[in-house]
Order: structure tokens, then sequence, then C-alpha cells
């Protein structure tokens, strides 16, 4: 089988992907694995009206939470917000639209759209809010709420290490919900700390055929 080789682009070629109205997928946990030098990039975009959906928005003036500084972002879809008191203040005064959803149903959501699934059925948030507005089903006696996949237009999420063909490795925790998201956009951009020539395959965590493009995070 012959391998693509994958184009290396700099992190403002990566942020001019972004059009308005883009719904975009953010890996990382806090600042742990995250794209920072995209995100940089992207606040200097002229794109508005951008959807996050991020495990958390991060801290304020940090990485994702520059984003929710700028104004560029109507809706956030994350788990958490509590470390940016920035993204409670907006959505108190709305400003800015927040949905939150619990983290294992998230990255399930994510999941079953790269996987080409309809959707997942869930035991969590059975008789609270998050029921409201949404189809359930009673298996063996059992309670689950149906909730649909989730993706993006575009994904930008962070590597380790990256090889040229696209293919991608981890160090501890930095994949968090990068690897999901991988699967789950149309357009998959990668910011690598370090693109070698070919990675050990046993090293691989993202095969290459999920990353369309590559942002080397040193030369930025």
């Amino acid at each position: 089988m012959h391998l693509k080789l994958k184009k290396i682009i700099s992190s403002k070629e990566a942020s001019d992907l972004v059009k308005d109205d883009y719904v975009i997928m953010l890996g990382g946990f806090l600042d742990c694995g995250v794209p920072d030098k995209i995100i940089d990039a992207l606040i200097e975009n002229k794109s508005k009206n951008l959807t996050l959906i991020c495990n958390d928005t991060s801290y304020p003036n940090k990485d994702k939470g520059k984003l929710i500084e700028t104004n560029k972002v109507k809706k956030v879809i994350t788990t958490h917000i509590g470390t940016n008191p920035t993204t409670g203040r907006k959505m108190m005064n709305k400003e800015l639209e927040v949905e939150i959803v619990p983290m294992g149903t998230l990255v399930e959501k994510i999941r079953a759209y790269g996987a080409g699934l309809g959707g997942i059925l869930t035991p969590t948030g059975v008789g609270t809010l998050l029921e409201e507005g949404k189809n359930t089903y009673t298996i063996n006696s059992k309670k689950y709420i149906f909730e649909e996949p989730l993706g993006a237009d575009i994904a930008f999420i962070y590597g380790t290490k990256a090889d040229k063909f696209g293919n991608i490795s981890y160090v501890g925790t930095t994949r968090n919900f990068n690897q999901v998201m991988a699967t789950a956009a149309d357009i998959v951009v990668c910011q690598a700390d370090e693109i070698v020539e070919k990675l050990n395959p046993n090293e691989v965590a993202i095969p290459g055929i999920f990353i369309d493009y590559i942002v080397k995070r040193e030369e930025n």
C-alpha cells in the first residue's frame, strides 16, 4: 500500500481553514495536550460565530480560554467551565451559549460520529435536566437517554510526535480527547511537538488516515 505524505502547514495556515459559523473541536484537558499555537493563530483569524466542542474552557487568557475572551465564540459544548470564570460570566449575561455534557457522554457522542453510528444510549442524566427534550428508551427495565452523535467542521488536536504520514503518538495523558476527536471532523489538523520520518507502528495512537495536516509547534 502506498502511504501518502501529509502536508505540513503553519499555525496561521491552519487557522485560515476556519470560516464563519464553523463547529470546531479542540483537543486537550485543561492545558494538557492542547494545540496552543493554533489557538493563538485562530484568535487573529477574522472568523466569527464559532461553536467550540471541548472538554473545558481552560483558564482565563490561556489557550482555549483566550477564545472565550475574544467574543469569537457563540456556543460552547463542554463538560465543565469551573476553571474559567469568564465563561460563567458570559453564560449568565447571555453573551455565550453553554451546553454542559457529562464527560463520558461527550466522548461517546464524538466516538459515535467517528464510527458512523446513529447515536448512543446512556443512563447518565436520567431523571435530571439532561433528560428534558430527549428521547428515552427502557431496556430490560432500565431507562436510557438517547444522545445524538457529535461531529465538527474541523478538529485541532495535539500530538507529542507525528511522522510525515500523519501517524500520531503521545506521552502520558496528553492523548485525552485528541484521539477520539481525530475521527469526528471533516478536516483534522494536528499540532505536534516533533515531526519524524516514520513512527514505529507500536507507538501509533492515531493512524495517519485520520489526519489532513500537521503543524510543527516549534516553528510557530
